[in-house]
């Protein structure tokens, strides 16, 4: 089974001279001497290096006292998640499927050998407690294809101990600036081993240019949403809180931009793609509903007074939303690794390779995208106004969920469009936003009623007392009553600033 670590480290040149004396440095009493030790890591990638685009490395070490199958994924200069698999002659299951989302069909091969020798210190406190690890590593570094030349330097390692603070690096980093020891210019070993060993010469890569047009404008947001999706797709298999919301939330801008503005690109190439990421953020949404609705409900019933909870409605609360939620995580894995989920991405990617753009596409982007964006807004007005004539029940329920719907389009569009728009676009994004939560504040109300109702018929069912399930249910409905009779004085506000 694959296990995960933060990595805190930074990396220095470093020359004949080796590590200067750190003792004293922030708290080190002494630096201990754990020996040589000889590493043999081969990173793996695809032909096309996507793995290293992203910033990722996954390599098979040998040697040293981790030996195994290692990914690493950036989190923050400096800053990596590692996540770990026991040494096996292929690349583990566990590993293979974090990687899916950029990979997919390519194969994985070795890309760069790098043999290490280690020369370990252990930065100890007085108590002897390890604060820090630091070495010094001579790497040589080749090729796995034969292609391309060898290469050879010393660096300094400085990785700070589970727990500890950051702040002790930058003590330490102090030290050895003085001593005339300066940052690494590369970020890891594989990026300078690629770098040093790359066969031909190679130019910076060209910076994107500044989106001028309506279609580089929604072009470049529909490219982020398509970033968002790939690289938010580990997270959600591991389980990373707000991951599944995040990912979800970038499905429907995907989703919401190419609805939007059918006057950009095309329609009849957009819309099976369309719905596509409509299926995919139904998926991603019976993790999220779920989790969503366990904490309302939780949050709910810790507010009660003990004497109001009568029966054993927390331990039932918590066998649902832990039974609901185990499969619905199952269910969403395997969601991740279907052939349909890994067509959409390769879909997403030959639109923006070369997208069907109308004609409109290549003219200005005020009027272009301002028309698409107010279209969407006179929608989401119907919407409203029809919700606020129906007398409150089922039917008000509904109609105020669709018009959310829309309110998150309508937030989406004006969203894609501020670097173009400016001000407006930007003030509309906030009354979107505004909006939206006051709706999804009714519509969580309307779910967690659902969901109450259910609870309680099987506590009745088995003979259990019901009175707080209909006290909490009494507090939703209050809720929801209060938030509906909010929206007119907010939604005319919101016309106000729009029509302004």
């Amino acid at each position: 089974m694959a296990d995960a670590k933060r990595e805190i480290e930074r990396k220095y040149e470093s020359d004949d001279s080796g590590l200067p004396d750190l003792t004293g440095v922030g708290g080190v009493a002494a630096v201990l001497d754990k020996g040589l030790v000889e590493l043999d890591a081969v990173y793996y990638d695809t032909a096309d290096e996507r793995l290293t685009a992203a910033s990722l490395t996954l390599r098979r070490r040998t040697g040293g006292s981790d030996a195994g199958w290692h990914l690493k994924f950036p989190v923050a200069p400096g800053v990596r998640d590692e996540i770990r698999a026991p040494l096996s002659d292929s690349i583990p299951e566990e590993i293979a499927a974090l990687v899916r989302s950029r990979v997919r069909d390519r194969v994985l091969a070795p890309l760069v050998r790098l043999r290490s020798a280690r020369d370990v210190r252990h930065l100890v406190d007085a108590e002897g407690t390890l604060l820090a690890e630091a070495s010094v590593d001579t790497v040589t570094a080749a090729r796995s294809t034969g292609e391309g030349g060898a290469a050879q330097w010393t660096e300094i390692e400085v990785e700070l101990a589970d727990g500890g603070d950051p702040a002790f690096l930058d003590q330490v980093e102090k030290r050895l600036r003085k001593a005339g020891v300066r940052p690494s210019a590369s970020p890891s070993k594989l990026a300078r081993a690629l770098e040093q060993t790359r066969p031909g010469r190679h130019g910076k890569k060209p910076r994107p240019a500044r989106p001028t047009t309506a279609g580089d404008h929604v072009l470049a947001y529909l490219r982020a949403q398509r970033d968002v999706l790939v690289e938010l797709d580990p997270a959600v298999r591991r389980d990373i809180p707000d991951s599944v919301h995040r990912m979800r939330v970038a499905t429907r801008r995907a989703r919401s931009t190419l609805r939007t503005f059918r006057n950009v690109l095309d329609r009849t190439v957009t819309d099976p793609v369309a719905a596509e990421l409509k299926w995919l953020a139904g998926e991603l949404g019976v993790d999220r509903d779920q989790e969503v609705l366990a904490e309302r409900l939780t949050t709910a019933l810790d507010a009660l007074p003990p004497a109001l909870v009568t029966g054993p409605v927390a331990e039932r609360l918590a066998s649902w939303a832990e039974i609901r939620r185990g499969g619905a995580h199952a269910h969403l894995t395997g969601v991740l690794d279907s052939r349909r989920y890994l067509t959409l991405l390769d879909t997403l990617d030959t639109l923006l390779t070369g997208p069907p753009l109308r004609k409109a596409a290549g003219k200005k982007p005020g009027k272009v995208l301002d028309k698409a964006v107010r279209k969407d807004l006179a929608k989401l007005s119907a919407l409203v106004e029809q919700a606020l004539e129906l007398p409150p029940g089922e039917d008000r329920d509904h109609a105020l969920h669709e018009a959310r719907k829309k309110a998150k389009r309508t937030r989406y569009a004006a969203e894609a469009v501020t670097d173009a728009l400016g001000t407006p676009a930007a003030s509309l994004t906030k009354s979107m936003k505004s909006l939206t939560t006051l709706l999804g504040e009714h519509q969580d109300s309307v779910m967690a009623r659902h969901t109450l109702r259910e609870l309680s018929a099987v506590a009745h069912a088995t003979g259990e007392d019901t009175f707080t399930y209909g006290l909490l249910y009494g507090r939703e409905e209050a809720g929801a009553a209060r938030t509906e009779a909010e929206l007119p004085a907010r939604w005319k506000k919101i016309r106000s600033g729009a029509d302004g």
